[in-house]
């Protein structure tokens, strides 16, 4: 007589699939509510401006608006900057990616910080910076590309470079060696193993970071508006132009609706080309080898990289320590003040505090939703019903990321002014937009990390008689309290240097600094563009600190942020 041991193995308890989904769906309330009336109204109330005429729905206002000489050539420059800034983006990312995750270099952990920095300094800075560097008087002066398309292309790739760094060397980080090894046993040269085995398996993370850099650098606000003022305009400057300087509320709006119709349409376009397995989904990471003579390529290109990133910040720094032909810290005790003419209402030193307090503020706003959707989007589903919610509620919670912060910061202005949700007066209204920025990268920084995280120890803990609070203790913050200040840290610089929202929201008497440093270049005088340079600095100084702790809580081939 045989004895059936399977009775014996202890097993989850499972509830019913339909009570699976109302549980989640009940999960989930909370964070859409949230997101529906901070982010749904606001972008719902823009958008309405353009269909609707007199208080009757007109769709043919958002055609004419879509038909003038002056939108087609906004688009078109928007389109080929973007993809221009992309392409060379990407062209310059892939070997640094390469070099600072599979190559053992010395001090590659500082390299990658360094070249994390540009992408979450505040576009305001990015912008100052290089017309510190290619204005008149700037170290590349002389060759007249102040105010020109290139130099905002050049502010685009020096924004966007670690997108590719981040999100293709973490998938090389955790890539699979062996393929690759056995393509070269069979006699594959190192070109061909590259071109057969290696990038189509990146495929996901490059098709996943060009999109990305293509969707930052048409959103662009902070840096075409600095470096290209009325002259050069993209969709997003000239939504803020429209909106600020023209009062033409409508053609904003129907601007606002194509941008989202194209950012859409980009992301499902992505979402198509990523057709094989992403190698990020699993929590691996291969041994960086030591460097060889043949390796000397990808070296020398990183650090033409570096230089490239490091280059416009030490003309930044040294513009804001030259006073009146000499060398001193005058424009950083300036900072107590407010300018030449009265240029400021308040000093620097009180925006900075200001935005310091805002940024904490959007920082635990933004980890309090982005913990709970995260958890939600990465548990494993049970049945069909079940998969299709949690991936609906997971690009549900993306939309942030396609929709201009312009847009969303003007929607504030315009729907939340009334009662029952009145919030013009509320000290939160600024944090809780930036909190909405910030709440895509908290996201994506921790999805991949809870995802990885193996079910079956949590059903082992649960058949052992652990709570779910015990099995959250025990299971997931191990493994998931780094990164969660990694994400905090993103947050946090992220909401530092939002410029796009904030300059709708932000009250006379209380800006925040990017505010503040676009002020200061706005009005004319040495002093005041010291300051804004001294202000940058000190602005970019605190953003670089930030992210440096952020890489020391990096957990090695997960995520992309």
């Amino acid at each position: 007589m045989s004895l059936d041991t399977t009775a014996l193995v202890p097993r989850a308890v499972t509830r019913p699939p339909n009570r699976r989904v109302v549980g989640l769906l009940l999960l989930a309330a909370g964070p859409v509510l949230v997101l529906g009336l901070l982010f749904v109204l606001p972008v719902t109330g823009m958008v309405a401006e353009g269909f609707v005429v007199d208080g009757r729905f007109a769709p043919g206002a958002v055609l004419e608006v879509l038909a003038r000489p002056r939108v087609h050539r906004v688009a078109w420059f928007t389109v080929w900057t973007s993809g221009v800034a992309t392409a060379l983006a990407v062209v310059l990312g892939l070997p640094a990616a390469y070099a600072l995750h599979r190559l053992a270099l010395p001090g590659r952990a500082a390299v990658r910080a360094a070249l994390l920095v540009p992408f979450v300094l505040p576009t305001v800075v990015v912008g100052v910076a290089f017309r510190q560097l290619l204005g008149e008087g700037g170290p590349l002066g002389s060759l007249g590309l102040d105010g020109t398309p290139f130099a905002i292309v050049c502010g685009l790739v020096f924004f966007n470079v670690a997108v590719v760094v981040r999100t293709v060397g973490v998938a090389w980080e955790a890539l699979d060696p062996r393929p690759g090894q056995a393509a070269a046993a069979l006699g594959a040269s190192p070109s061909q193993v590259l071109r057969t085995v290696t990038l189509p398996a990146l495929r996901p993370a490059i098709v996943g970071a060009a999109s990305i850099v293509f969707l930052f650098c048409a959103t662009a606000f902070g840096i075409v508006l600095t470096l290209g003022g009325v002259r050069h305009a993209t969709v997003e400057t000239e939504i803020y132009l429209l909106t600020t300087t023209v009062f033409d509320l409508q053609a904003a709006a129907a601007l606002s609706v194509l941008q989202i119709v194209v950012v859409v349409g980009l992301l499902a376009l992505a979402a198509r080309l990523r057709a094989v397995p992403d190698p990020t989904a699993h929590r691996t990471a291969t041994p960086a080898r030591p460097v060889r003579r043949g390796d000397t390529p990808v070296v020398v290109a990183t650090l033409l990289v570096l230089a490239a990133m490091l280059v416009p910040i030490l003309t930044l720094v040294v513009g804001s320590l030259r006073v009146d032909g000499g060398w001193g810290l005058a424009n950083y005790r300036a900072l107590s003040g407010t300018g030449d003419d009265q240029a400021l209402l308040v000093p620097v030193t009180s925006a900075l505090a200001t935005s310091l307090r805002t940024a904490v503020d959007a920082t635990w706003m933004a980890l309090l939703v982005g913990v709970v959707v995260a958890a939600i989007v990465t548990r494993r589903s049970h049945s069909v019903a079940e998969r299709r919610v949690r991936s609906t509620l997971d690009g549900f919670f993306m939309l942030p990321l396609g929709v201009s912060a312009v847009t969303l910061g003007f929607g504030f202005l315009i729907t939340l002014d009334q009662p029952p949700v009145d919030l013009r007066d509320s000290p939160f209204l600024v944090p809780m937009a930036q909190a909405l920025v910030a709440l895509p990268l908290v996201v994506r920084t921790l999805t991949p990390v809870l995802g990885g995280i193996d079910d079956r120890q949590r059903q082992a803990a649960a058949s052992l008689g652990a709570s779910p609070w015990r099995t959250l203790l025990t299971v997931d913050l191990p493994v998931a309290w780094k990164p969660t200040l990694a994400a905090g840290g993103f947050a946090f610089a992220a909401s530092l240097g939002e410029f796009g929202a904030t300059s709708f929201l932000a009250r006379d008497d209380s800006p925040t600094l990017p505010v503040v440093i676009f002020r200061l270049i706005g009005h004319p005088g040495a002093m005041n563009f010291g300051m804004a340079l001294a202000a940058s600095v000190v602005l970019a100084a605190t953003t670089a600190v930030v992210m440096l702790a952020v890489e020391r809580l990096r957990v090695p081939g997960v995520g992309a942020f």
